[in-house]
């Protein structure tokens, strides 16, 4: 019924977002007048009511071109491999690019938002590397046939995924995803896979969620896994492809996220507002552009998000050296070849400070010179893969070690 709640609302709601629209189509007409300070209230009202929205489906990753040594090289989107619940999708740079680059795999938080939320980590680390990245398909749209999908098929994706990139790739891995691509390098090195990844960073993940406990940590630790299964999860309704699936929807996420920090998101809205009734264009596209992505929510199968409250917050397997997978034990000591870096933001309020750093004690056969651990001041969760102090300070670090492990 919460799903169902939910669209009616949304449905409910539409007939005044196109109204809303067909009122923003009038500007034009009104000349001069629509420039005075009530015409340009007026419309930012309007703007608002019409544009500021959930939506379902998968942003544009607009990355159509990239600084590439000295130069500026197209980019194409390219999806090397499907499966129904995601893609493997390549960045491919056009032009001469001199040298061959190293392949880097970049695995997306599977939690209610599309893997283009790292648009910004992509668009960096292309600049000096062949990058892939797991794309995420919406729960939403995925038919029942397709089976279910659940922490054991994130780490198959992961693993079938490096063996598409081939020996010699690296792997990055941003918040939630730290656990699967640490247990999954611990597998692959087990086997001796020759597609281990070479080098694995870590960036603000949840590895020892024990370390320095969170909000977000004592939510989930806060009630029992039936509690979770009971109130979060819903069926997706009958008009979606993925109709009777159980999810966790991503507009419940969403109301998460946003109510640690409602008053900052509440000042941000308040902004765009004010720079659209002030005619400032440019600075009210960038927090449109903002929360247009924010915005965009994906439902989660729900044995994956129960799997992933209960393994990795919960019970913290992997920390505890108990996390299975398909009935075997991983075992990070098994990591011997692979470098390890990681990377924490000193204000991050969702993976705080030691909790992806733990993972150095887990790979305890690892030498020294193969481990290094950077921590970045003043950034939180969004600053450790987005933003200035991403691009300016933590990607050389990464770049460098990289650079390093070929």
């Amino acid at each position: 019924m919460l799903y169902q709640f939910y669209q009616g609302l949304s449905d409910i709601m539409e007939p005044m977002r196109m109204v809303a629209s067909a009122g923003l189509a009038t500007r034009p007409a009104l000349g001069n007048w629509a420039e005075a300070p009530l015409a340009r209230s007026w419309f930012a009202a309007l703007d608002m009511a019409a544009n500021t929205r959930l939506t379902h489906n998968r942003p544009s990753y607009k990355i159509d071109s990239v600084l590439s040594g000295n130069r500026e090289v197209p980019v194409r989107e390219e999806v090397v491999h499907s499966t129904p619940f995601g893609n493997l999708v390549r960045f491919v740079k056009g032009g001469d690019v001199m040298t061959e680059q190293p392949k880097v795999l970049i695995i997306a938080a599977l939690s209610g938002h599309f893997a283009t939320l790292l648009r910004n980590t992509v668009s960096t680390m292309l600049r000096d590397h062949d990058v892939y990245i797991t794309d995420w398909k919406n729960a939403r749209d995925i038919p029942l046939s397709a089976g279910q999908f659940g922490f054991d098929e994130y780490l198959d994706h992961v693993i079938m995924f490096m063996e598409e990139l081939g020996p010699g790739a690296h792997m990055l891995a941003v918040c939630q995803p730290c656990v699967q691509a640490l247990a999954a390098t611990a597998l692959m090195a087990e086997d001796k896979h020759p597609c281990t990844p070479r080098s694995l960073t870590l960036m603000g993940g949840p590895v020892d969620v024990r370390v320095n406990p969170t909000t977000v940590n004592d939510l989930a630790t806060s009630k029992p896994l039936d509690w979770f299964a009971d109130n979060l999860i819903t069926h997706v309704p009958w008009r979606y492809a993925g109709a009777g699936r159980r999810v966790y929807p991503g507009f419940l996420q969403l109301t998460a996220f946003m109510s640690m920090n409602l008053g900052r998101h509440g000042d941000k809205l308040r902004a765009l507002y004010q720079h659209l009734a002030d005619g400032e264009e440019e600075q009210a596209e960038v927090i449109r552009d903002f929360y247009d992505e924010y915005f965009a929510v994906l439902d989660m199968a729900a044995e994956y998000y129960l799997e992933t409250v209960d393994r990795v917050f919960q019970r913290v397997l992997l920390a505890k050296g108990e996390l299975e997978y398909r009935g075997r034990r991983v075992d990070c000591s098994k990591i011997r070849r692979t470098a390890l870096l990681t990377v924490e933001g000193e204000r991050d309020d969702i993976c705080s400070v030691g909790q992806t750093a733990a993972a150095h004690d887990l790979c305890s056969s690892l030498r020294p010179h193969m481990k290094r651990h950077y921590l970045q001041p003043g950034v939180g969760h969004y600053g450790v893969f987005s933003g200035k102090k991403w691009d300016n300070q933590i990607y050389p670090q990464v770049r460098a070690f990289i650079l390093g492990a070929a």
